[in-house]
């Protein structure tokens, strides 16, 4: 008598899990996924500088730029949750490996993108590889690091790596004389990391039998899909029949996602984790720093370039002020442990964006680069402290053997609120009959505004005791 499907593979995964695993190397895996961490975010923010040049060699209109912005994180969000779920049931290495390697591969035939649409096929790619190695990452060092003590200095030192590779980026960008250079290096970068981490990492999984929740990818991935195309498409207009069919198709496909992983085995993500509290926070916080802080900060050095005349390298070394702080202050951050509870420490951090952001106004009507700086330093302490706590709460607010799941659920939450945040930005920026310093303030005073409704939110969200 033969075995049904669903209890081989019931069978296989218990075997997987019952097999020894080679004890984790913790220096290793923390080094490894920094590494490609901070190059996974690199890749995301080139085009934050070298925007103005890719468009004009690209010959892409200033209506389609957003998509030169939001090709990698559509990606990101895109594949994320699926990328977490696949970690945990099939082996957190082999997707981190799987995933960096694609990221080398992806990044490198963007330097040979020879129009709009390849370039952003290019970064859709490149954000889809990046998931797979963003929610691994933190499934690994969990993994690794499986005590409190351990696993806060180890997320905090992750977390100002998400920082570092948004700060270097732009430098890195901005001191290679072509942008097509810089894809080729970083691709490069990304190759080495992965033939590394086959040898370095150990494999860990925490299988729960079944097959693969396809259903439940396809029509999240859909769903996002036709969510970051309106979003995108709408900063031309939102009352057009497009935006309005693609953000319906995206309500029905959520339906359908709900519906499929209710009534799954092995969803994607556990619905009831909705009602824990801890849980939605750490989404919250996630999708209000893509809204708030990423969309604001992606456009607003290429504003600086064509409303200050400012070059890339100029622009990279203001940004670096905002991202540089931030990494120093995640790397610091778990020095609030036990002092500032995390819910807090996300409160605080969105406050000082909003902080930061309003003492920004007015510093482009004037001219003046000097007037961004003390902005750019609040800011930026706000930044190191929302990278520090996110992944923190992250794999705190999900059961440690799902840390990867709840690792892409916050971090797809995040690059959404990035594609609407950039797309936001651009649409109040470049809409303000009194030009883009004008519509540039407005578009800060709208990511005040969100930071400080997500510092409310998050505070809302306590567990009841």
């Amino acid at each position: 008598m033969t075995a049904s499907p669903a209890t081989a593979a019931q069978a296989q995964a218990a075997a997987r899990a019952a097999a020894p695993e080679s004890p984790p190397r913790p220096g290793a895996t923390l080094a490894l996924t920094s590494a490609a961490t901070a190059v996974a975010l690199m890749t995301y923010t080139t085009p934050i500088v070298t925007l103005p040049a890719t468009a004009a060699a690209l010959h892409t209109p200033l209506s389609a730029q957003a998509w030169l912005l939001n090709g990698t994180p559509l990606g990101l969000a895109a594949l994320l949750l699926v990328a977490g779920s696949l970690a945990d049931d099939y082996g957190r290495r082999r997707i981190f490996v799987l995933g960096t390697l694609a990221l080398g591969v992806t990044t490198a035939l963007g330097a040979l993108a020879t129009g709009t649409w390849l370039f952003t096929l290019a970064r859709i790619a490149q954000g889809a590889a990046s998931a797979a190695l963003l929610a691994s990452s933190l499934g690994l060092i969990v993994h690794a690091f499986p005590t409190a003590a351990g696993r806060l200095r180890a997320t905090g030192v992750w977390g100002a790596f998400v920082t570092g590779g948004i700060a270097v980026g732009p430098l890195l960008a901005a001191g290679i004389p072509h942008w097509r250079a810089v894809y080729g290096v970083l691709g490069a970068a990304a190759v080495v990391i992965a033939l590394l981490g086959t040898r370095a990492l150990t494999e860990s999984r925490s299988p729960r039998g079944g097959r693969p929740d396809f259903a439940g990818a396809a029509t999240f991935g859909l769903a996002l899909v036709s969510l970051v195309a309106a979003l995108t498409l709408g900063r031309d207009g939102w009352l057009r029949a497009p935006v309005w069919l693609l953000l319906g198709a995206a309500v029905v496909l959520l339906a359908g996602f709900a519906l499929v992983e209710r009534r799954t085995a092995t969803p994607m993500i556990d619905l009831s984790l909705l009602r824990h509290r801890g849980f939605l926070a750490s989404s919250v916080g996630g999708l209000f720093t893509g809204l708030a802080v990423i969309g604001l900060f992606s456009f607003l050095p290429a504003v600086l370039q064509r409303v200050l005349g400012m070059s890339a390298m100029d622009t990279a070394l203001l940004t670096l002020l905002w991202a540089g702080l931030a990494f120093v202050v995640a790397l610091q951050a778990r020095r609030l442990a036990g002092r500032v509870p995390t819910r807090v420490q996300l409160a605080i951090a969105f406050a000082l964006h909003a902080v930061g952001v309003i003492t920004m106004l007015g510093a482009l009507d004037a001219g003046s680069t000097t007037r961004f700086v003390p902005g750019m330093l609040i800011a930026g302490v706000g930044s190191g402290l929302l990278n520090a706590a996110l992944p923190l709460l992250a794999v705190e607010s999900v059961p440690a053997a799902r840390a990867a799941m709840g690792s892409g659920a916050q971090q797809t939450l995040r690059y959404i609120g990035s594609c609407a945040g950039v797309s936001l930005t651009i649409a109040v920026a470049t809409s303000s009959s009194g030009g883009p310093a004008r519509g540039t303030d407005i578009a800060m005073v709208v990511s005040a505004v969100l930071a400080l409704v997500a510092a409310v939110a998050v505070l809302a969200l306590r567990e009841r005791s």
